[in-house]
């Protein structure tokens, strides 16, 4: 018998590693002589690399970098396919957890340490790059992170702006002629879970500027700053990025990906499965087990379990999900493919309990499942 373990992470208390190792261990319990491979996946936010290193057998490496305000951050990246291959993830960069509540101010924060972080990974030999953008403090269009690649943003005296949001308000030009020729062979793929446009009602600052300081004054200032951002991308480089969706990511860096590094923006799910393997080691499985730690009408659409349940479902295998709590919209997922759910809620013990000892929790209630559902 074959098994293929696929989860994401259960937030808050198992990476998406610990938890495939913690299934694994309740499958190996019901079926000894069973093959049981280990792939945890991701949806392009918080644990993408060490997801992808770990499903693909891939090494870290660590950049320098500035943090969103300029602190030193020792950022982890991940290299799969021979170190062809890079996968980055903002947050560890640019995050909005590297910085306290009272310090956030989207104003000033900025991306010049995740465009470190990607030069670090060009820097060590990578030819394609995978970027989580989920989790950034920042609101500053990618600028940040262009202007660490040899970007220069100037205003109408040709001095360089400071960094941050604000001072794009002021910008007048965009000299690119400092970015190394180097980038012109590097394939980005941007892992990207919404569908936000760079601005209006819908857009990167109205929507998520508020969570990182910004208040109804400055959502606007940020707002037009960013439209302005637009505007001075197409008349330098004739691109069109403020209605693009997605380009309002991760406060504008979408936007920034595709005018200054020709990026590619891609549903964050279904890059990083299959960046996994999973499609090849799928193959001769007779049961596929995922999970985290809500399934609901997300986990159904754009969330890394539904990606794998729809993978499952047309190669005809049965799709075991297990979670921590089921929230509104959990029904979707038998339409994908998702043949049975069981959470580890049923093990009678309180939520506080649950994290305390997910792992266990979890090996439990595979046990269970497997048992329960005549797979034994």
């Amino acid at each position: 018998m074959k098994v293929v373990v696929a989860p994401n992470s259960f937030k808050g208390s198992l990476s998406a590693t610990q938890a495939a190792t913690a299934i694994a261990r309740g499958v190996r319990d019901v079926f000894p002589d069973a093959e049981v491979v280990e792939i945890p996946v991701a949806d392009g936010g918080d644990g993408t690399v060490e997801a992808l290193v770990t499903a693909r057998n891939g090494i870290y490496r660590w950049a320098n970098v500035e943090g969103p305000l300029g602190d030193p951050v020792l950022s982890p990246f991940g290299l799969i396919d021979d170190g062809s291959t890079a996968v980055v993830e903002l947050a560890s960069a640019s995050g909005f957890e590297l910085i306290q509540p009272a310090r956030r101010d989207p104003r000033k924060t900025s991306t010049y340490g995740f465009g470190q972080l990607l030069e670090a990974a060009r820097q060590a030999g990578a030819k394609s790059i995978i970027a989580g953008i989920g989790g950034s403090a920042t609101n500053d269009g990618g600028a940040g992170m262009a202007s660490a690649l040899g970007y220069r943003f100037l205003d109408s005296a040709g001095r360089e702006l400071p960094r941050g949001g604000s001072a794009l308000s002021r910008l007048d030009r965009i000299d690119g002629s400092g970015l190394d020729p180097g980038w012109r062979s590097v394939k980005v793929m941007v892992a990207c879970d919404v569908t936000n446009q760079l601005t209006g009602p819908e857009g990167a600052s109205y929507v998520y500027g508020p969570q990182k300081g910004a208040d109804p004054l400055t959502v606007r200032q940020l707002d037009a700053a960013l439209g302005h951002l637009a505007e001075v991308i197409e008349l330098d480089f004739g691109k069109r990025v403020a209605e693009i969706p997605g380009a309002g990511a991760a406060g504008g860096t979408g936007a920034g990906l595709i005018a200054f590094l020709d990026a590619q923006l891609l549903p964050g799910a279904a890059l990083v499965v299959e960046a996994s393997g999973f499609d090849q080691k799928l193959k001769g499985a007779d049961l596929v087990i995922t999970g985290e730690g809500r399934a609901d009408s997300q986990t159904a659409y754009g969330k890394a379990p539904g990606e794998v349940a729809r993978r499952g479902k047309a190669a005809r295998i049965p799709v075991l999900l297990i979670a921590g709590t089921k929230g509104p919209g959990w029904e979707a997922l038998s339409e994908l493919g998702v043949s049975s759910i069981v959470t580890l809620e049923e093990e009678g013990e309180n939520l506080q309990q649950l994290m305390l000892d997910a792992a266990e929790m979890l090996t439990r209630a595979t046990v269970r499942a497997c048992r329960e559902r005549g797979w034994e």
